[in-house]
């Protein structure tokens, strides 16, 4: 079966649902462990980042109650 953003992000949902915080280091260890490298790339500041189409899936699952927190690389409940 082949993953999709979509189950990723759904992913990332949960996590963040449980524990309050996703920190992007952590989900990027989890999806290469899990999903693999195509879903991880490095950005222009020369960081591992997450694929933009999970990020898009992310943000449309959470509908703007999440927020990237820029200075802690994580995303948080607003």
């Amino acid at each position: 079966m082949e993953v999709t953003a979509q189950e990723i992000a759904e992913w990332m949902l949960k996590e963040l649902k449980f524990k309050g915080i996703l920190y992007q280091g952590d989900a990027v260890s989890h999806i290469r462990e899990h999903y693999g490298e195509a879903f991880i790339y490095i950005n222009e500041n020369g960081n591992e980042s997450i694929d933009k189409e999970v990020k898009k899936r992310f943000k449309k699952l959470h509908k703007g109650a999440a927020a990237w927190d820029r200075d802690g690389f994580f995303w948080g409940w607003t």
